[in-house]
């Protein structure tokens, strides 16, 4: 390997023991063997290089070559039904503890963005890709044929559930929202929204 990816191991190692505050250049550098110019030259300052090191884990997590929930298992129940909804979310809770230092850097990252305008504009970017990259687990539809309104909608939708999960799970798991409760909430909404009136104007 060059320099450029040894740092972003290095970086990886550093995230995972230290996070990403705690994580300075001198760690970096020792932890990959490299030195201090290789971190500007490649990547053009520390935040933006364990910003990448993140980044690098999630494309990891979703083609099954680390750590996260995509990789849990392949559903078999069928896209778009209720199993399916309660399959994936069962996969993606059994999956926290392996998982769980990732998630623990995002949100650490979440924090950051303020402070660092380049680590919003990388996340704001791994944010659409996490987007259009959960949205085939449930529908079996291959990413590359997703349209954008589809991303911009059952995307949004699976992602805000997804953080919003890993919140609970990561505060508390003893309190924890569970698949089965999480899809029978979902059971209750569709069934009081068929049941409701139709708007004026509709059909």
């Amino acid at each position: 390997m060059g320099h450029r990816e040894d740092l972003l191991e290095g970086a990886k190692r550093c995230l995972l023991e230290k996070g990403f505050v705690r994580t300075t250049a001198r760690d970096i550098v020792k932890e990959s063997g490299t030195n201090l110019a290789s971190i500007g030259y490649h990547y053009g300052s520390k935040d933006a290089l364990l910003v990448q090191a993140y980044i690098s884990f999630v494309e990891e997590m979703s083609d099954g070559t680390g750590p996260g929930w995509e990789a849990s298992a392949v559903p078999r129940t069928p896209a778009g039904s209720l199993e399916r909804f309660q399959e994936v979310w069962a996969n993606i809770i059994r999956s926290v503890p392996e998982s769980r230092a990732i998630w623990l850097l995002s949100f650490e990252l979440i924090f950051q963005g303020d402070r660092v305008p380049e680590v919003r504009k990388l996340l704001a970017e791994s944010q659409e890709e996490g987007r259009s990259g959960i949205v085939p687990l449930f529908t079996d539809v291959p990413e590359a044929e997703l349209d954008k309104e589809t991303v911009d909608t059952e995307g949004r939708l699976y992602q805000t559930l997804l953080q919003g999960l890993m919140v609970q799970w990561l505060f508390d798991p003893d309190t924890a929202t569970h698949a089965d409760q999480l899809t029978e909430g979902l059971r209750r909404v569709m069934k009081a929204a068929n049941a409701a009136p139709q708007g004026e104007g509709q059909s």
